[in-house]
């Protein structure tokens, strides 16, 4: 299995320069991650009707980038985060995910921002260790993945320090943050 994190930079590159190099990688792809930006800069596919800036984000206008991605490119797989931005400190996020049959979104959780840098990073590697536990469920993959790049958004730095009991645990639906000993 190939997974692609497509992880747009504006001041790595251009649109074009980014989809002169990456469109041609897709053939190889079999599990797509991003985000709406991502998709349009890298791949060409836009979400319409989406306004990133208004704070607030419906999942499932979101299905139609999804839809789009896997008949131009033949994804397996599909994951999209989500994140609404009320300020520079407080963002709601999840993500949405195209299993192969079913698009499912994932729980919500409002965040807190301490480091932004490594959130992508924390969320494919979420999905990525789900995708490859045989005994999960779909919705198990995608809800561990969001909880990982959840707690991975509240420390420093850009490598989540977390255990994998920890993020099971927020996963699972404990949000309470306290100490778990």
């Amino acid at each position: 299995t190939v997974s692609a994190d497509m992880n747009y930079r504006k001041n790595l590159w251009t649109p074009e320069e980014a989809q002169k190099t990456m469109i041609p990688l897709m053939e190889y792809v079999d599990v797509a991650i991003g985000n709406e930006e991502d998709a349009e800069k890298c791949l060409g596919i836009a979400a319409e009707g989406v306004d990133v800036t208004a704070g607030e984000i419906d999942a499932n206008a979101y299905e139609s980038v999804v839809k789009n991605l896997v008949s131009k490119y033949g994804f397996k797989k599909v994951a999209i985060t989500l994140r609404e931005s009320h300020s520079a400190d407080d963002n709601d996020w999840s993500a949405i995910y195209f299993d192969g049959t079913d698009i499912l979104v994932g729980k919500k959780y409002p965040v807190r921002i301490v480091d932004r840098v490594g959130g992508g990073d924390a969320f494919c590697g979420g999905m990525i260790y789900g995708l490859n536990r045989d005994d999960w469920s779909s919705r198990e993959v995608l809800d561990f993945a969001v909880a990982s790049s959840a707690i991975s958004h509240t420390f420093h730095g850009d490598f989540n320090l977390v255990s994998l009991k920890e993020v099971l645990s927020v996963a699972g639906g404990d949000t309470s943050g306290r100490v778990q000993r």
